[in-house]
């Protein structure tokens, strides 16, 4: 990132710093910020936290985000980045688990090709109800709550799924580890762009890489454990009355695959409890009215980074001119009266409210319907992809004379492309909208061109091509919505963009299994198709006077 981007704490440019670099409540008081006209899709550090960078919280905001940038990338973000990464990884490892076992899981129970979606679209239900819950949850109960329930709801659930004797088990466990999963993204992205200094928001796309990490790992773990331990090929399921058919016992390959990917989630819910503490984001304090617990978080934060912290509650307290109309969790306000704490009954009418941000005004809700747009039929063309690509490999690789395990070792080839797909997105970040077009034209045009594979160089050359242009777009989507919508509904706005996007989702493996009984390169040119409108819909996102550093 180019040095001239990065936040400049001056008390020419800025509130609320002394000459000296350091923050005085005399300063914060006269605090003010001047929100210059940017494109939200161009400028490297536009986030809609700044919209009201003039009023009381905004103010704080800033002073916030100049404590993070003064704390820079500590011991402490590095944590977070790293834990948020592994929830990346999460999201991918289950999606991709079930795409590489359906095929022995198939052989097992004897469900006909137009059930074998049904394993996508249950994962689907459970991740559209979870990034709805959890998007919505995650601005009224707190980062930290969410962060680790989500992970411990995947755990329990998806561990579970490897004991499932029938295959309507199998869809029951998979929707409910798919409501934890669907939490991941939305959660993840929030807590990184409000706990990192700004000057490393350009590690926002980077945390994508650890999908298609996700994504190898499972493919290396499926190579080992699924040819080894699953039927012979031509067995039929036991339920077709055969003499010699496929038992559970030849066939526990895809269970040692989900029993070892929920001992992976547990780990993770270790981590983010046990090994590490994680505090509730500042700035969503500050947004509750508790100033008190923010300035206490950016204390452990120093401190964990063994440094001192330069932000005071006074220096805080010093920008109220006014009582917050969001203060829902403390029970004083600034006057220093004591309320009665709201129950949450008295709380929901207050917090629907918070909605409306949404369409404020026309550009706001034009940008709102044009995220919806991208996120579902994004989420259309890949889940059809992820879903059904393994088949048609698997399919075609007969075809192709490829064993199962040379399928499976090709899965490993193709989507390790993904990890410099992601760094690609990274590296162009500050060129948003540029990035978004490119990799969504390419991406749809990849799926396109996979109809015409006849040999096996070009079935990897295709695929990795596809996964590279995937895993760019979807890196560079992810960090920049949550920059979109302000701090009071940041969670809700993603949350409600991956919803649409895990709606499609539910869809998408419905009509690709007609699709697919009927043609197997007419599910491609179906995902192509909808990528393709990604493409028109990015070329209408509005251009928005955005700031910098608000709440």
């Amino acid at each position: 990132m180019d040095e001239n981007t990065s936040l400049k704490i001056s008390p020419r440019n800025h509130g609320g710093v002394s000459e000296h670099g350091t923050f005085t409540d005399t300063d914060a008081a006269k605090s003010t910020s001047t929100v210059p006209e940017t494109n939200i899709l161009d400028d490297e550090s536009s986030t809609a936290d700044t919209e009201n960078a003039t009023d009381p919280l905004g103010r704080k905001a800033l002073l916030i985000d100049y404590e993070l940038e003064r704390q820079g990338m500590g011991r402490y973000q590095t944590n977070i980045f790293l834990l948020c990464g592994f929830g990346y990884l999460l999201d991918l490892l289950w999606a991709q688990a079930f795409g590489l076992i359906i095929t022995p899981m198939q052989n097992e129970f004897g469900f006909d090709d137009t059930a074998l979606g049904h394993i996508f679209t249950s994962f689907s239900l459970g991740l559209t109800f979870g990034a709805l819950v959890w998007g919505l949850l995650v601005d009224i109960l707190g980062r930290s709550v969410a962060f680790n329930s989500t992970v411990l709801i995947t755990a329990v659930f998806g561990t579970w799924l490897g004991a499932m004797s029938s295959y309507n088990g199998v869809l029951v466990l998979v929707a409910l580890t798919g409501i934890g999963v669907g939490g991941n993204i939305p959660i993840d992205t929030t807590i990184c762009l409000e706990c990192l200094p700004q000057s490393r928001r350009w590690l926002l796309p980077a945390l994508s890489a650890f999908q298609p990490l996700g994504v190898v790992v499972c493919s290396g773990m499926a190579y080992i454990l699924v040819p080894t331990y699953s039927c012979q090929d031509g067995l039929q399921s036991c339920t077709a009355g055969s003499t010699k058919c496929c038992l559970r016992k030849d066939n526990l390959g895809w269970r040692y695959l989900l029993f070892l990917i929920g001992i992976i989630t547990i780990a993770a819910f270790v981590l983010r409890t046990v090994m590490f503490k994680f505090e509730e984001s500042p700035k969503y304090l500050v947004y509750r009215g508790r100033d008190h617990d923010a300035v206490r978080v950016l204390e452990y934060m120093a401190k964990y980074n063994g440094q001192e912290c330069g932000l005071t509650l006074g220096m805080l307290e010093a920008l109220d001119g006014e009582a917050s109309i969001n203060n829902l969790d403390t029970p004083s306000s600034v006057t220093g009266v004591d309320k009665k704490k709201p129950t949450m009954l008295q709380k929901i009418p207050a917090e629907l409210e918070r909605f409306k941000v949404l369409f404020s005004t026309f550009t706001m809700a034009r940008l709102v319907v044009l995220v919806w747009v991208i996120y579902a039929f994004d989420y259309w063309g890949f889940t059809i992809a992820g879903a059904f690509l393994p088949t048609i490999l698997a399919r075609k690789g007969r075809s192709l004379g490829l064993s199962v395990d040379e399928t499976y070792r090709s899965y490993m080839f193709i989507y390790i492309c993904g990890i410099p797909g992601v760094l690609a997105g990274t590296l162009i970040y500050g060129h948003r909208r540029l990035a978004l077009l490119v990799s969504s034209l390419l991406f749809g045009t990849c799926l396109f061109i996979f109809t015409l594979v006849r040999d096996e160089a070009s079935y990897i050359g295709i695929s990795g091509l596809e996964y590279f242009f995937q895993s760019m777009f979807n890196a560079v989507l992810y960090a920049w919505t949550p920059e979109a919508f302000p701090a009071s509904v940041r969670g809700s706005g993603c949350g409600l963009a991956s919803f649409w996007g895990r709606t499609f989702s539910i869809i998408a493996p419905i009509a690709g299994s007609h699709v697919l009984a009927k043609s197997l390169d007419g599910v491609l040119y179906l995902a192509a198709g909808s990528v393709w409108v990604c493409t028109v819909a990015i070329t209408l996102l509005p251009r928005m006077s955005m700031g910098r550093n608000n709440l």
